[in-house]
Formats: structure tokens, C-alpha cells, sequence
């Protein structure tokens, strides 16, 4: 499941490690502590910038990386793991940066009045005027750096809290692309002037070119910008008891259309802002119609079924993401946990137009169904041949691996398609691949953008 994006986030960090190693090589005979100290401020620096320019990068949602990371979900786990890795390795490069003022401050040393920074070992003697221009800027490059650090903890903080509001997160969020243009500036400024042209430098200089025309796009709301399309409520429906809401959306021209399975990012309130929904059904071009179904799990969307009204305007960007049900297994299983059940509904209503022989069975687990929705979900499993297991927690207990097996005796040779709570989904991934399912036929959605 998380396989891909594992390899890449090692791919990233050994290369520029050994970019880093290859760079200081021979290292010093005697290694003092100032020299020790330039080494771990260069290292966190080199580690610091370049994650954080891949994830601006991914920042701009690209579409061609999805097959590589297993969808845009994937792609913004990375992206959350590279943000964290970024932030550890700016607050070392900060505390090495300090930590001889603290030190001289407690009278533990002698006052230092050395150069701190990023590749500050390998200054160059010969002087021409371009690098003598950015000497003349390591003063206000400091002051810059330091205050980007400051305003980067504090977003990074806010980001992880999850109680801190999705719309607010989303704006302050951007943010960060201005924080790291500043960091950039820090960085070209500080980074020793030779070694632009060696095999180091050139990579950072490629990473740094990436990292500001992604987060110039970002800052100017060129996100998805093409993949936007305008579109209008046409109908509702809400299901009280299970805090439900269905909403069918009439697009304009545009739509390219998508895959069951995958997802798109709507914006019902410009103030709000866009969230992600699961696409829950099936596209035809002769009929444009899109169809959403939230469940109440928040702030905002314990509200939509009062703000939303039938001729309200959406627009939709997307579609994203790679679960899409696509493989060679003799059957499929597919587990639905909650409002998880959605790629599983936009998948039956495909089968229905497009039947397949490959046998299924969907496990929908919930803690409460109301007979008109259980209707529904029964009907789209009988048109598209789906083998329908409800699981009511209260009256069945929570869904395991040993039920599985029990209720698909062949289980071993299906591909489980999981859609649902983290932890549910780790449970069962656990349990399966324990008794002998490949790693490879467990895919799960990880339906969190933050």
C-alpha cells in the first residue's frame, strides 16, 4: 500500500546523503568542533531545501505521478512525510546555527564571530564580483532565513493540528510557498558560490528551479486551474438518521471524465474553499451529471445539508487519484467502512453498463443503515452481480479478517479493495497479509489531505 511512496521518500534522502557525502570528500583529518558544526548546518540545510522543494512540487497536484505513487493520495502522504522530514532538519539547521551564541551566552565558550551556514567549510578564496554580490547579502539572508524558520514552525504546527479547520488549514497552508521562497533566497545566498557547477550544486540548482516555479503556480491559484469545470446543483437527498448527503451536480462543458473510484476537489463556497470528495457514480458524456455523497464528520460538513440548495453553482476540479479497481485477480473483495461504502457505489453503477465477469464481494460495515439507502445499495449490487455483506457493528460486530475468510473461502486468490477508517484498514491489512494475502493485492485509499 505504501510501498511506492516509502522507496521514493528513501530515493530522495540516500541520494541527496550521498550528493552531500560526495561533496565533502576527503573529509578533514581533524575534525574540530567548529568544522563538525559546519558539516551538520550544511547537511540540514541540503536535506531541509530539497525536501521541501519536492514538496512543492507535489503541492501542484501532478497527474503524472500518480500511477508512479498509487494516486494523489499517496502523493500527498509524501508530501506530509517530506513536510515533516523538512521541518526536523530546519529546526537541527537552527539549533547548529545557535547553539555557539547560547553557549557563549551561558559563558560555556569564547564569543564566535564565525560564519554560520550551508556550505560555509567550502568558502572559495577567489573572489569575482557575482559572488562577492551574494557575500554582500549573507547579513540580510540570515535575518531573512531565521524569521522563515519562525513563521515555518508555526504553520507546520498547524497543519498537523487536526482540529484546526480544514478552510483555514487550505489558506494558511499556502502560505508556506512564501516561507519558502524566503528559505530559497537563504539558501542561494548562504550556499558556497564553487559549488554550483559540482554534481551537488547542480541537483540543488535543478531542485530550487522546481520548488519556485511550484510555489510561484501555488501563491497565483494556478492549481488545477485546467481541470476545473463549473457546475450546478440539480438535486439532493439527505438521510438524517446517518448524517448523509447525496448531491447531484449538472456539469458544463469540460469534464473529461473519470474512473470509478476516483475523486475530485469541491468548492461550493469560494469563502470555504475546495474540499475532497469521493466521486460516487458512474460517467457518461451524454449525461453529465456527477453525483457526491459526504457524511457529516466536521464543521462543514455537518452543515451542507442546510447551506446547499438545488441551482446553487459548484465547480469541480479533478478527476484524481488511482483506485480504480484495476487488476487480474480471479475475484475482487471490496471492504467499505462508513461513508467508505462511496467508490464502491460509483464502481457497481460502471458494472452495471460494463459487466464483468470477475466475482465480488463488498463488506459494507456501519454502525447504522436506513432502509432506503440499504435499498439503494442493494439494488446497484444485484444489477451489477456484486455479492452484498452488510455488517451492522451493533448486530454483527466489527468486521475481521477471520470473517472474511470464512464468508469467501477463496479469499486468497482476490485483490481486498479497502476503503474506510485508517485504523480499520491497517487492522484487517495486518490480519490478511498474516494468513497469507499477497502485499500486493491489499489496496487501500488514504482519504486524508492533511
Amino acid at each position: 500500500m505504501l510501498r511506492n511512496i516509502k522507496i521514493s521518500l528513501w530515493i530522495v534522502l540516500v541520494g541527496l546523503t550521498s550528493l552531500w557525502v560526495f561533496a565533502n570528500i576527503p573529509f578533514l583529518d581533524t575534525m574540530s568542533g567548529k568544522t563538525i558544526r559546519g558539516l551538520f548546518i550544511q547537511y540540514s540545510g541540503v536535506i531541509g531545501i530539497g525536501v521541501m522543494s519536492i514538496a512543492m512540487l507535489l503541492a501542484l497536484r501532478p497527474v503524472w505521478l500518480e500511477p508512479i505513487l498509487g494516486g494523489l493520495d499517496k502523493s500527498y502522504r509524501l508530501h506530509k512525510w517530506l513536510g515533516i522530514i523538512g521541518f526536523g532538519a530546519t529546526i537541527f539547521h537552527w539549533v547548529a546555527t545557535k547553539a555557539p551564541h547560547w553557549l557563549s551566552s551561558l559563558g560555556l565558550i569564547e564569543g564566535s564571530h564565525g560564519r554560520g551556514g550551508a556550505g560555509s567549510h567550502l568558502k572559495s578564496n577567489s573572489l569575482n564580483q557575482v559572488q562577492a554580490f551574494f557575500d554582500s547579502l549573507h547579513g540580510p539572508s540570515k535575518i531573512i532565513g531565521e524569521w522563515a524558520f519562525y513563521g515555518l514552525v508555526l504553520l507546520i504546527i498547524l497543519a498537523l493540528i487536526k482540529r484546526f479547520p480544514y478552510r483555514l488549514f487550505a489558506k494558511t497552508h499556502t502560505v508556506i510557498a512564501l516561507v519558502y521562497l524566503a528559505l530559497v533566497f537563504h539558501t542561494v545566498v548562504l550556499f558556497n558560490f564553487t559549488s554550483w557547477t559540482e554534481p551537488l550544486g547542480i541537483v540543488m540548482g535543478f531542485l530550487l528551479i522546481v520548488g519556485v516555479v511550484s510555489a510561484i503556480l501555488v501563491l497565483t491559484q494556478q492549481v488545477g486551474k485546467r481541470r476545473k469545470v463549473e457546475g450546478t446543483i440539480e438535486s439532493q437527498h439527505y438521510f438524517s438518521k446517518m448524517k448523509v448527503l447525496e448531491t447531484l451536480i449538472l456539469l458544463k462543458d469540460g469534464w473529461k471524465g473519470h474512473k470509478s473510484g476516483q475523486f475530485a476537489f469541491v468548492s461550493f463556497d469560494k469563502k470555504e474553499g475546495q474540499h475532497p470528495y469521493t466521486i460516487a457514480s458512474d460517467w457518461d458524456a451524454n449525461n453529465p451529471r456527477i453525483m457526491f455523497i459526504t457524511k457529516a464528520l466536521g464543521d462543514y460538513t455537518n452543515h451542507l445539508p442546510e447551506k446547499l440548495k438545488v441551482g446553487d453553482k459548484a465547480i469541480v476540479e479533478g478527476p484524481y487519484g488511482c483506485f480504480t479497481f484495476t487488476d487480474d485477480a480471479k475475484r475482487q473483495i471490496w471492504i467499505g467502512g462508513g461513508i467508505g461504502i462511496t467508490p464502491f457505489i460509483s464502481r457497481m453503477k460502471y458494472l452495471f453498463h460494463n459487466p464483468k465477469a470477475q466475482p465480488i464481494d463488498l463488506f459494507h460495515c456501519t454502525s447504522e443503515i436506513e432502509p432506503d439507502a440499504l435499498n439503494k445499495l442493494t439494488t446497484d449490487a444485484t444489477a451489477a452481480n456484486v455479492n452484498l455483506h452488510v455488517i451492522i457493528d451493533s448486530r454483527d460486530g466489527q468486521l475481521n479478517g477471520e470473517k472474511i475468510r470464512k464468508l469467501v473461502p477463496d479469499w486468497k486468490s482476490a485483490s481486498v479493495w479497502f476503503c474506510g477508517p485508517i485504523g480499520f484498514g491497517k487492522a484487517l491489512h495486518k490480519d490478511l497479509l498474516k494468513n497469507g494475502l499477497s502485499p500486493k493485492s491489499f489496496h487501500q485509499e488514504l482519504f486524508s489531505m492533511r
